[in-house]
Order: structure tokens, then C-alpha cells, then sequence
């Protein structure tokens, strides 16, 4: 049972929802990017998803592809991310993180020593948004042998035919996109929602995260209520990238997690 898996079967222990938060590892700094890290779980982040950053992140929108540049332009590699992770591990070894982000960076470090780079720094899963389930021997596989939850995302767009696929070989939780875009770009309506959570909750029983489109406390205790929790993550890199003290940005993930939680 990997940490994620653990999180999870607490939480339904104790009929809560999941809230899961996104930042990108050294932005805007290493040292900042740390200490917000840090601060998360005892704001009530329940799993952390920690950003690679990457020169063509397809799937994000200005915000979070900003803050790639940002740390990308202070010097942050792979490396340095899974150095994040291993000092975070210091003081904490229970809060999952899962990295997500893209292949690339992962296959120029080679896949074997990745994977075992990952395992030794304390990563729990991974989301690797441009490899689909046809490319599963290529790392999902893999990485699972290694221990760590390869964790799948669905869209309004996964149809009844390539769900099955998709969910195949899924671990930890489905990641489900609430919205047809790129993140940051419009806001998840939970009404619109709940029918496709209800649909893959029907095929699997992974539990169903709900990410993309939601800012605001009162938003994230709507989508976590008809899910199993969800994600933020272009709210809090905005107010990161808005020079935020890490103590605010904290008290506004304290916010939006208490949202999540009152579901």
C-alpha cells in the first residue's frame, strides 16, 4: 500500500474528501517553493502535487506555464525537485506527493534511474499528462513494479469506448479534468460534473479527484461533494506568482482545503 493508498482508505475511514493541492517545485525559488511545500499538510493539503518543470507544458495554461518559466530561469531541474522532496521527507513521511508534469524531462534522466531517483527521494505517483495508456510499457508499468501509483487522467472527452482503456492500468486515484481546455481556463460547474464522476465511479473503484477550474473554497466544497475530493492548483500558483508571503499563501490553501473538508 503506497502512502496515497493509505491517505485514501483514512479518509473514507473517516467520511472526508480529499483536498489536493498543486504548486510548482522552485517557484518562485527554491527556498520559498520549500517552505510553502512544507507548510501544506498543517494547511490542510491531504496530498501534494509538486510540479516538473518543462519548456512545453501543453496542457497548462499562462499561469502555471509562468511559473515553470520562472523556475526553469532559477536554475530548478529534475534533480533539484526530487532534492525538494527528500528535504521535505526530513520532517514529514506520511503526506503523499505525487509529481506531474511531462515525459520529457523524465526520459533525458532515463527512465530506470528515474524511477529509482523518485523511490529513494519519497514520491509516491506520478501524472504524466502526454504519455497515453498505448505508451504504458514505456513508464506506467514500470513505475508501478517500482512501487509508485501512475495515476491516469479522464476528460469530458474520454468516451465510453476509451474509459476502459484509460482506467486499465490506473493506481492510487483517476485524476478527472472538469473542464475541455487548459488549466486555469474556465470554471468547473459541479452540475455538469457530477454526471462524469458518477459515470467513472460506475467503471472503477479508484477513488475520483476533480482538478481544473476551481478557486474559491466555496467551489472546491461543491466538486468535492459530488467526487472524492478535488485539486487546486492555477489559484494558488497565482497568488504565489503574485509575490504572496508564504504565511498568506498558506492561509488561502488553508482556505480552500477547509472548503474541500466541509463536503
Amino acid at each position: 500500500m503506497t502512502r496515497i493508498d493509505a491517505k485514501f482508505a483514512s479518509l473514507r475511514a473517516e467520511g472526508k474528501k480529499a483536498f489536493v493541492a498543486y504548486m510548482m517545485a522552485g517557484d518562485p525559488d527554491v527556498a520559498t517553493s520549500l517552505a510553502i511545500m512544507q507548510g501544506m499538510p498543517a494547511a490542510g493539503v491531504d496530498v501534494i502535487e509538486l510540479g516538473m518543470p518543462f519548456t512545453d507544458p501543453m496542457a497548462d495554461g499562462e499561469t502555471i506555464q509562468l511559473a515553470g518559466q520562472r523556475a526553469l530561469e532559477g536554475g530548478q531541474t529534475l534533480l533539484k525537485t526530487l532534492d525538494m522532496v527528500e528535504a521535505f521527507r526530513k520532517t514529514d513521511t506520511t503526506t503523499p506527493i505525487v509529481l506531474m508534469g511531462y515525459y520529457n524531462p523524465i526520459y533525458s534522466h532515463g527512465v530506470t534511474q528515474f524511477l529509482a531517483d523518485a523511490m529513494a527521494a519519497g514520491i509516491d505517483g506520478l501524472i504524466v499528462v502526454d504519455l497515453p495508456p498505448e505508451e504504458d510499457d514505456e513508464l506506467c508499468i514500470p513505475a508501478q513494479a517500482a512501487g509508485l501509483n501512475f495515476i491516469r487522467l479522464a476528460t469530458p472527452t474520454t468516451d465510453a469506448k476509451r474509459l476502459p482503456k484509460v482506467l486499465e492500468n490506473t493506481s492510487g486515484f483517476v485524476y478527472y479534468v472538469s473542464i475541455t481546455g487548459i488549466t486555469g481556463a474556465a470554471a468547473a460547474q459541479a452540475d455538469a460534473v457530477a454526471p462524469e464522476v458518477a459515470r467513472i465511479k460506475a467503471a472503477t473503484d479508484l477513488p475520483v479527484i476533480v482538478g481544473f477550474g476551481i478557486r474559491t473554497p466555496d467551489t472546491a466544497q461543491e466538486i468535492a461533494a459530488i467526487a472524492d475530493g478535488c485539486v487546486v492548483g492555477s489559484a494558488i500558483v497565482a497568488e504565489i506568482a503574485a509575490g504572496k508571503s508564504v504565511d498568506a499563501v498558506l492561509a488561502f490553501v488553508k482556505g480552500l482545503a477547509a472548503g474541500a473538508h466541509r463536503a
